[in-house]
């Protein structure tokens, strides 16, 4: 027989075995049988106590894990991937130069965007902790832990209000016509306009048929769904719609059974959730290639235009693009991560997941354009005057296109399938990244998950009702341009310097190493320690001198509404100084010493009483 031995060890008859820097492990042998005056022996590995099934100091002997691989790869999938695939990307890449804007995008991809996914699969599956706990490796970084959490939580109050106007949607596609197919509806103004009357010549010069809020689709949008015509602003919100207000307690029953047993329950719904907008695009895709003039729409999707690449706009529009898109900063990576096995090979799943979520960018762009492309020929107008991105994309343009076609009912009804499930699986990770943060840091709150899970479900909706009112598309702007905003790139901007520069890239790829046998590569390496933090410096600069005012369509915010906008902001982001000098000031010891007790991880608390600080050497700061 065999005789079972770790991978990363090869044994020599000839050399001895080099010492390795690896856990000791007790080994048992059996003796088989004898036969020929040849002995056979058995021989397995005993897991010692405490060894291999965490990090130093872990002091959590058992943590709940994926019920299969599956489950942890479809649930990061399936947060990745969500709305902005299909909304903003396709649109982004025809905007920007087509084919020309994936020269940006990949490279990006290349140098920061999987560079801080691994980073934080890594980080989570070692420390097997949740964004908070996980800061156990440099105590006065907690703050930023506390950062993503919370803005992990503002996004829950309106990205489910999203996921509500899907189902809202998916009801009323249950009909013989599609209610937005035509005027003379109840929410319908005396301007309605049918859309077989709109062509080039009517839109005129400078109109786009995408603005163009006449429409059927557009009124059904704004006044049937949204009543946007009986707010005056921002100051008028207006009581929350009832129909509105049942599809969102829909969305918070879904969210709530799919996480109250953790990841066991979860990992389950991934199933559905994370592989049904697959089917759906492909069959949009075949059904949106054989309209007629959908080749002109995907031709102008990939048309090459190099002379875009020489514009600032495109390069941080890719950039915030892949940062956004790939879901890093959230917390919610490090969660999802913390469940896993603790030699899992993470490196495999940050390429695997961050590639499949790239590729299926690139991929519904072709179903959208396909049938932008119809809607252009239909209409006599440009591709430009009907491509869009955002709501107007999902809620207007889209379905109008699927309201003109055969068996229309049939494809909305897939359609929001596929809006549903893109959205459901996204929300639940930002969810489980708020209860697996603070349950892993407040114990009486892991004792009583399933009831904090429904109080975090219960707070997300009674907040998101502000975002269903006859305003609440203004709440829900606001809150989408500063909750997650520059609050976010700068929370992964002070994570990726803790991790790097204060925790160390060196001991962070003895970590991984520990873990699966091997070593990052020096590139990764790199990547860690300078173009990650100087790409998220990038581009937090750029978010920040780009930023202009809110505005929704012609609507122009009050100016207390950015003050509120940035005070949302602030409000996560100051986590991260107030904690810091908390925790310096909780310590005892010496300006010294208390420094060297918040940066030193805290398993090795009792090498600053030796004066053994590492961080106070200079060849920890230049180590790579």
């Amino acid at each position: 027989m065999n005789i079972q031995i770790l991978p990363e060890h090869k044994l020599s008859s000839v050399a001895p075995l080099k010492q390795c820097n690896v856990e000791k492990k007790e080994v048992e042998l059996i003796l088989v049988k004898d036969q020929n005056g040849v002995q056979y022996t058995s021989s397995s590995i005993i897991p010692t106590p405490g060894n291999g099934s965490g990090p130093p100091g872990s002091s959590e002997g058992e943590r709940e894990t994926w019920g299969k691989k599956i489950d942890f790869l479809l649930s990061v999938i399936g947060f990745a991937v969500d709305l902005a695939n299909v909304w903003r990307f396709p649109y982004l890449c025809y905007k920007n130069g087509g084919g020309a804007f994936l020269i940006p995008y990949i490279l990006f991809l290349v140098i920061a965007g999987m560079p801080l996914f691994y980073m934080e699969l890594a980080l989570g599956q070692y420390n097997r902790e949740g964004a908070a706990t996980v800061w156990k490796i440099c105590p006065v970084f907690k703050g930023v832990g506390y950062t993503v959490i919370l803005i992990a939580l503002y996004v829950g109050f309106y990205y489910n209000v999203i996921i509500a106007w899907s189902l809202h949607y998916l009801f009323s596609s249950m009909t013989s016509e599609l209610p937005w197919l035509k005027c003379g509806n109840s929410w319908n103004s005396q301007n309605c306009t049918d859309p077989k009357a709109i062509n080039g010549s009517i839109l005129g010069n400078g109109t786009s048929y995408a603005k163009y809020k006449i429409t059927p689709a557009a009124e059904y949008y704004e006044r049937g769904v949204l009543h946007l015509h009986e707010s005056k602003g921002i100051q008028d919100l207006g009581l929350p719609r009832w129909e509105l207000t049942l599809c969102l307690v829909v969305v918070v029953f879904i969210l709530y059974f799919s996480l109250w047993k953790g990841v066991k329950s979860s990992g389950k719904v991934v199933y559905i959730t994370a592989t049904m907008p697959y089917v759906v695009l492909f069959v949009l895709l075949i059904r949106g290639i054989t309209l007629p003039g959908s080749m002109d729409g995907i031709r102008a999707y990939l048309h090459i235009d190099f002379k875009r690449l020489n514009n600032l706009e495109v390069w941080i529009d890719a950039a915030t693009q892949i940062f956004y898109s790939l879901g890093a900063g959230f917390g919610v990576l490090i969660a999802f991560a913390s469940y896993n096995k603790f030699d899992n090979n993470c490196y495999r799943d940050a390429l695997l997941t961050s590639t499949v979520n790239c590729v299926t960018s690139f991929f519904s762009g072709f179903a959208i354009f396909s049938v932008l492309g119809y809607m252009a020929y239909k209409h006599g107008v440009k591709i430009e005057d009907v491509a869009t991105e955002g709501a107007g994309l999902v809620f207007i343009i889209y379905p109008e296109a699927i309201s003109t076609l055969p068996g229309s009912t049939f494809w909305a009804v897939v359609f929001f399938i596929m809006l549903l499930t893109l959205g459901i699986d996204s929300s639940m990770g930002g969810m489980e990244a708020v209860i697996t943060g603070l349950t892993d840091d407040f114990k009486i709150l892991k004792r009583n998950r399933k009831l904090f899970t429904f109080a975090t479900a219960f707070g997300t909706f009674l907040v998101a009702l502000l975002c269903i009112t006859n305003g609440g598309i203004y709440v829900l702007t606001l809150l989408d341009k500063y909750a997650a905003g520059t609050s976010i790139l700068f929370g992964v901007l002070i994570e990726a310097i803790g991790v790097s520069w204060f925790y160390g890239v060196d001991r962070f790829s003895e970590d991984i190493e520990r873990m699966m046998g091997f070593k990052p590569g020096l590139y990764w390496r790199l990547c860690w320690k300078f173009v990650s933090p100087a790409f998220l410096l990038f581009v937090v600069i750029a978010s920040t001198v780009t930023s202009s005012g809110l505005k929704y369509d012609e609507y122009v915010f009050p100016n207390w509404s950015n003050v509120v906008g940035w005070a949302v902001a602030m409000s996560s982001m100051l986590f991260v100084p107030c904690y810091a000098i908390y925790k310096f000031c909780s310590v005892s010891g010496t300006f010294k010493e208390r420094i060297a007790y918040c940066i030193t991880p805290e398993h090795e608390h009792h090498l600053v009483a030796d004066g053994n600080v590492r961080q106070f050497k200079l060849r920890h700061w230049l180590a790579i």
